[in-house]
């Protein structure tokens, strides 16, 4: 489904922060992205989205086939990539029900898919809020104007149920929750788990991965992965740190 090929990407100043990324995830894979701060994992996340700030220096990033760095970021949407953020942006003066519908409509349009009425878009996001805890009265707010940090990234799992990605990556979901957010949030997650969808969750904590248990497991150092293990690696990270990468990097 994602095949990342030597992936380089620099930042406006002009400092490179990924040295050669390779990657591959299958339909229905969970990959987990460890590593410390400042290794680039946020980084490729961004890179993969299209945001502005960065330059891809080389390397080639197919998404079932298509050139994902020749599109512009709302063609990666509609093209089945979606990325929930580390910290989810507040947008005073836009509703949260307009904002989902809007975002809904606009790739149902980009892939010739005909438009949600409102009563269907009305239902769908009143089933997928009562699975994420969502007080409906929240929907009627500003998007996450006043939201604590749980009802962020439910929000963002919201949206990943309604817009039902190809591939799903999660920049440090785990970030300012507690535990009980913790398992609503990675909840939302496993349902969307299928033999179509791919997730790339990016964490630097193994307490994620015990709610939202990865397939396989890579360590990221110095803007490249390092090391690639299975489930286990996230329970040897968590015990010994990441010292040793960072010196083989």
């Amino acid at each position: 489904m994602l095949e990342i090929k030597n992936l380089q990407a620099s930042v406006e100043d002009g400092r490179q922060i990924l040295n050669g990324v390779d990657l591959v995830v299958n339909p229905g894979e969970v990959h987990a992205i460890m590593g410390p701060n400042g290794s680039g994992k946020s980084t490729l996340a961004h890179v993969l989205s299209g945001k502005d700030g960065y330059e891809v220096l080389g390397g080639e990033v197919l998404l079932d086939g298509v050139d994902l760095l020749g599109l512009e970021p709302d063609e990666r949407a509609a093209a089945g990539l979606f990325l929930a953020f580390q910290y989810p942006m507040e947008i005073p003066g836009v509703a949260t029900m307009t904002f989902l519908r809007t975002a809904m409509n606009a790739q149902r349009k980009k892939r010739g898919e005909p438009e949600l009425s409102t009563p269907e878009f009305m239902k769908r996001v009143r089933e997928q809020a009562a699975k994420l805890s969502i007080d409906p009265e929240m929907l009627k707010r500003p998007v996450n104007v006043g939201f604590s940090g749980g009802e962020k990234k439910r929000n963002e799992v919201l949206q990943m149920s309604l817009l039902e990605p190809k591939l799903a990556i999660l920049d440090e979901t785990d970030s300012g929750l507690d535990i009980d957010a913790l398992k609503i949030a990675a909840e939302g997650v496993n349902r969307l788990r299928s033999p179509d969808r791919g997730f790339i969750v990016i964490t630097h904590y193994q307490r994620l991965l015990e709610h939202i248990v990865p397939d396989i497991v890579h360590v990221f150092s110095k803007g490249r992965i390092v090391r690639t293990g299975g489930k286990e690696l996230a329970l040897e990270l968590e015990a010994k740190g990441y010292a040793d990468y960072e010196e083989a990097a």
